[in-house]
């Protein structure tokens, strides 16, 4: 069957708004999943070798194709009037949403904003990146025309029921505010790489007895339109504003913009710090950093990094990578991407390395959601034996999870 470059793209860009792989998902239960304990010690880990390099004819002309005017003036516009069009068959507003939200925003400039090396790329087939409204504009749009799509069952709702398998996976391996407070009596959460706030907000409604919940994006952008969606507190078009979604204003909440990597936040301060589709997006040195930040801030005695992600190592994704001309397409919106899928053993290792407990589990077909929690500081970290966890895969070897995920040549009427 010809694939269609639209739907290719389609899926292209979707990886970049953290949903190139909205599944149909539900956790198994336990006893048809394979429970494997990896005893780590404080040592480093080998890790696998990188992919090899991509060559041929076709792979060429792709890479010329993805170089040259045709992808910026033709490709990418296709791909983006496919997600607009899904959108809008779906009941999902966008034109009108869009022009709503640009007519509330007050633009600001931030040119003097110091960004690190890596964030400076062309993203999510933006050629500013995350360093524009228009990428910011655009976030929650994207997510949710392209949950639409995997998702027909349930139309607009697409977004809410592929958020709706990490929460379940992470309960599931034990995710939880701990009963402790930090020294100013609170308990918080931060959410790393927040965008516009989509699981900041969420987790607040999840967690009323939260305190604070500090959402962090070094993209101004972002930060700026997700504090705008929150003071103005739009309901749903449907319902007689301007917005896809209603929001709640909740003053817990805080968007900020910052470097994840370096917070600033008081050591021993956060109940959970949050990582949601946002690793991929990451060189692996850098990931490392900001779980060891992570690490910093946490509450000793019960605090959690809690991680929803690709997964490079589950059947799909990894049929999916071999394919070489489809994981180029890709790539080219998401420039780290195969950093990530190179990476993610040895990112695994480092988390387990640093945290006292580390559990992961299949959430859809091709993501996982991982646990890792702070123990008390023992003093003595050198001869400590670390455990993860792992439920993903069955006995039979197989991910525990289904992929139900269109595949790039289908639709969702097929």
């Amino acid at each position: 069957m010809m694939i269609s470059i639209s739907n290719i793209l389609l899926l292209a860009l979707a990886a970049a708004h953290g949903c190139s792989a909205f599944l149909h998902s539900g956790i198994n239960s336990a006893s048809a999943v394979r429970r494997d304990i990896l005893l780590l010690h404080s040592s480093t880990q080998a890790t696998e070798p990188s992919s090899q390099p991509r060559s041929g004819i076709a792979q060429e002309l792709l890479n010329l194709a993805l170089k040259s005017p045709l992808w910026t003036y033709v490709m990418v516009p296709q791909a983006r009037a496919s997600i607009v069009k899904t959108a809008e068959s779906n009941g999902i507003q966008w034109m009108n949403a869009k022009s709503w939200l640009n007519e509330q925003l007050s633009t600001k400039d931030y040119s003097d904003v110091v960004y690190p090396e890596y964030y400076k790329q062309s993203f999510h087939a933006y050629q500013d990146g995350n360093l524009s409204y228009d990428a910011a504009v655009e976030q929650e749009l994207a997510s949710r025309a392209v949950g639409a799509r995997n998702f027909p069952k349930y139309g607009e709702r697409g977004e809410d029921v592929f958020r709706d398998s990490f929460d379940k996976a992470l309960a599931g391996i034990g995710a939880r505010i701990c009963d402790n407070t930090n020294e100013q009596g609170k308990k918080v959460i931060v959410d790393f790489g927040c965008g516009t706030g989509t699981s900041t907000r969420r987790m607040a409604s999840q967690y009323p007895e939260v305190d604070q919940l500090i959402g962090i994006d070094l993209s101004p952008y972002f930060v700026d339109v997700g504090n705008t969606l929150l003071n103005l507190a739009p309901n749903a078009i449907e319902n007689g504003s301007g917005w896809i979604t209603s929001i709640t204003p909740d003053e817990r909440i805080e968007l900020r913009q910052g470097d994840m990597a370096n917070t600033s936040l008081p050591s021993n301060s956060a109940s959970v710090v949050n990582l949601s589709l946002v690793v991929h997006e990451l060189p692996t040195s850098v990931a490392k950093q900001v779980v060891s930040e992570a690490y910093r801030i946490l509450q000793p005695g019960g605090g959690q990094l809690w991680i929803s992600e690709m997964d490079f190592e589950s059947t799909a994704y990894k049929a999916q990578r071999e394919n070489a001309l489809l994981f180029s397409l890709l790539r080219a919106t998401e420039p780290y991407l195969d950093d990530y899928a190179d990476g993610c053993k040895e990112l695994r290792e480092f988390i387990v390395d640093t945290f006292d407990s580390t559990k992961i589990t299949a959430a859809t077909g091709r993501h996982y959601a991982l646990v890792a929690e702070k123990g008390f500081d023992s003093g003595d970290d050198v001869d400590r034996v670390k455990c993860l966890e792992d439920y993903r895969f069955r006995e039979d070897g197989s991910y525990a999870v289904e992929d139900t995920h269109l595949k790039p040549w289908e639709s969702k009427d097929d």
